[in-house]
């Protein structure tokens, strides 16, 4: 059987990734540009630097990858880069880079969604089964996905405010953490104890979707009233209650989705699916579930483009791909109309 080579390429947000990634599963190379430092000064990504970031080390990422895979670019048999969902400016440097390749090179070119990426990031080490669930949790998306068979999606709940990522950003700052806060805040947690009482957005309503502005909210006015009445805070133990906080809801809204549908397995996806304790408290919740649950080791949570190259090889399989000619960075993607694709 021949061997497919897919070059990915991933510049959703501010990580610069190039990535060459063999049948879907061998990942040959996985070049990643961080640009942690620069936006660290702001607290938070700021579009514009990142799409200029992107540009400045996309070249260079590119041919990084291309050495560690020791394979050139006549050995590879497509093109694939994510199309959207994220920051338009970032996008369009990948998308503009793949659309060249692909017209140059005359190579089927392949529009991925950035989170069909993260959940076949849990096809590289592993083999997905149908039908399953998938928790997304990262910066930009909180979502259970239904996952019917191979490239379909169904959204069965998603936040309706703020994604759980965003989230811990913003409580990070309260606390005085250094961008990106989820890691910080779940280090610090691990020497704090729940003391704080915080609230359970939509814990009792019988959908799964999700709402994380609430408790956001809730920290952010402890702070504050605690600072005018000159009370210390213990932050560790405000990390503490607001990660157990969070982690009950995802646990809760995950278990009666899994509880509800008649799945083989759980995912777990994304950014924050590092988190130490949602990580410890999923895996608790399958065991006692009896269903499998998969998780991506940690070089393939965060945004990586062998996630990309993972799913752009079930798009070739289906032979979805797009014209390098009109293809166009999309800011939002629905992720349930994949395999309505144009079809070439």
């Amino acid at each position: 059987m021949k061997n497919i080579n897919i070059l990915a390429i991933e510049t959703s947000c501010d990580e610069t990734s190039v990535a060459i990634v063999q049948n879907g599963k061998k990942v040959l190379s996985n070049i990643v540009s961080t640009q942690i430092e620069t936006h660290k000064k702001f607290g938070g990504v700021v579009p514009e630097i990142a799409s200029r970031k992107h540009i400045e080390s996309i070249m260079q990422v590119l041919t990084e990858s291309l050495e560690q895979s020791k394979l050139s670019l006549n050995d590879i048999n497509a093109i694939c880069v994510t199309q959207g969902p994220g920051l338009i400016g970032s996008l369009l440097v990948g998308v503009n880079v793949g659309k060249t390749l692909s017209y140059l090179l005359n190579k089927p070119l392949i529009a991925t969604h950035h989170i069909a990426g993260h959940i076949y990031s849990c096809n590289i080490d592993n083999e997905i089964k149908y039908p399953s669930i998938a928790l997304v949790v990262s910066g930009g998306h909180t979502e259970l996905i239904y996952i019917q068979d191979e490239l379909d999606f169904k959204i069965i709940g998603a936040t309706q405010d703020d994604a759980v990522g965003e989230a811990y950003d913003k409580v990070a700052r309260q606390l005085d953490l250094e961008y990106p806060g989820g890691p910080k805040v779940d280090e610090l947690s691990n020497i704090g104890e729940n003391t704080y009482i915080l609230p359970k957005a939509m814990i009792n309503s019988d959908d799964f979707n999700f709402s994380f502005s609430g408790i956001k909210s809730a920290v952010i006015n402890l702070v504050h009233n605690s600072k005018q009445k000159k009370e210390e805070i213990v932050k560790e133990n405000l990390a503490n209650s607001f990660q157990t906080t969070v982690v009950d809801i995802l646990e809760l809204k995950s278990r009666k989705a899994i509880e509800k549908f008649n799945v083989k397995q759980f995912l777990l996806v994304g950014g924050v699916a590092g988190n130490s304790l949602l990580r410890k408290r999923l895996l608790e919740m399958a065991k006692q579930l009896n269903i499998e649950i998969l998780i991506p080791k940690m070089s393939y949570c965060s945004d990586n483009a062998a996630m990309i190259g993972a799913a752009g090889y079930l798009y070739y399989k289906n032979k979805i791909f797009t014209n390098p000619l009109t293809l166009n960075a999309k800011s939002t993607l629905n992720i349930e109309n994949i395999k309505k694709a144009t079809m070439l």
